[in-house]
């Protein structure tokens, strides 16, 4: 018997050294999360995105972020996919085709001016893809000795100039081989390591816009370019970089304490901006914001009780200065992991995963706005 228990009291001596003592990825950095606030109030929880339409993608899934062109008469839908193809989508027929593969991992999309589709790739970099579906590599790099680790999503300027955002500096995608994974070391680390990047193809240099995202996303321009919003997922909120006038330089934040982690933001032709929320707020990373060591050991437990994303579905419609217009949930989550939408024109609102293999939409009319869409230059102080 004494042999028993001691061999027992063995096994749980190895075990706490394991959870006090193992080494792990993050350093995690002391914050203090504000108090979720659940779906009440603005957030009241409703069904408008539930029995969504769906498009069948086949074999593919994931499709994290949505553009549109017109092409022959018909409004094509072009979306990433989570084993680096991008489909070409006919949404009156259905059929679904694959335009390219970038080897990577394609997040963010979006059309330059001449036809080339510009694309967010989390493990290769900045990507243009010709209308032939020829991939070319824009930036994987600021200057020669800093590279990108997790490219997210972008939009473009009128100028041409593409600001993109490097989601963690820390944990890269292609070195995790896992989008997901490196994003909740990430948030789980909280280090505010994540970057807004600007590519300026006039010399084909890639520098630093802004610094100190935790987990920099979804990225939109505001009108006239005087500014960009970027989501930063792990502090639930929407920032707002003013890059010229007599705030340039400066920030705000427009939305902040979301009830979900913040994912793609879109611009609408309405004026508006579409922001998806990919999970509802996970009370194990709230609760242990300030608790540094206790966050290394949840690291050091098995896959299953590591914080993981939850079946909620939630989209976000807000006006330039941060209103909430709109806000389309489904609790039960039948459309999961809910990373944006995109209002292409042509009478739906697409809405995109980072998980499911269908495309969701739903028929959509866009709301008179009762706000200004943008100040006729910056404000002052």
């Amino acid at each position: 018997m004494k042999v028993v228990f001691g061999g027992l009291g063995l096994v749980l001596l190895a075990a706490l050294v394991y959870l006090v003592l193992w080494p792990v990825p993050i350093k995690p950095a002391s914050w203090d999360a504000p108090q979720a606030p659940g779906y009440v109030g603005q957030w009241a929880s409703n069904t408008d995105l539930a029995d969504l339409n769906q498009i069948d993608l086949g074999n593919h899934i994931g499709p994290e972020d949505v553009t549109a062109r017109m092409q022959d008469g018909i409004h094509y839908i072009y979306a990433s996919s989570h084993h680096g193809a991008i489909l070409k989508i006919n949404p009156d027929s259905g059929e679904v085709a694959e335009f390219t593969n970038t080897g990577g991992r394609p997040l963010g999309l979006e059309f330059d001016t001449v036809g080339n589709l510009i694309v967010a790739d989390a493990m290769r970099g900045l990507l243009s893809v010709s209308p032939d579906g020829e991939v070319t590599l824009l930036s994987d790099h600021v200057g020669d000795d800093d590279p990108i680790s997790y490219t997210d999503d972008l939009d473009i300027a009128a100028d041409g100039r593409i600001f993109f955002s490097d989601a963690s500096t820390r944990f890269s995608a292609k070195e995790w081989k896992d989008t997901l994974g490196a994003s909740v070391l990430d948030l789980m680390e909280h280090s505010a390591n994540g970057r807004l990047l600007m590519y300026d193809p006039a010399n084909g240099q890639t520098s630093i816009v802004k610094t100190g995202f935790n987990f920099a996303n979804g990225v939109a321009m505001c009108p006239q370019d005087q500014c960009v919003f970027v989501a930063d997922t792990g502090t639930y909120a929407v920032w707002r970089i003013w890059l010229d006038g007599n705030k340039g330089g400066q920030v705000d934040k427009v939305l902040t304490n979301l009830p979900g982690f913040p994912d793609n933001i879109n611009r609408s032709a309405d004026g508006t901006y579409w922001l998806g929320l990919t999970s509802p707020r996970l009370d194990a990373i709230d609760k242990l914001s300030g608790k540094p060591f206790l966050r290394k050991l949840v690291m050091r437990l098995p896959n299953r009780f590591k914080p993981a994303p939850l079946a909620y579905g939630m989209i976000i419609n807000f006006g330039f200065d941060g209103h909430v217009l709109n806000q389309l949930q489904d609790p039960k989550g039948g459309y999961p992991t809910t990373t944006g939408a995109f209002d292409a024109g042509d009478g739906w609102l697409y809405v995109t995963s980072l998980s499911a293999g269908k495309l969701a939409r739903k028929g959509w009319k866009p709301i008179p706005l009762d706000e200004p869409v943008a100040p006729a230059e910056s404000p002052a102080e």
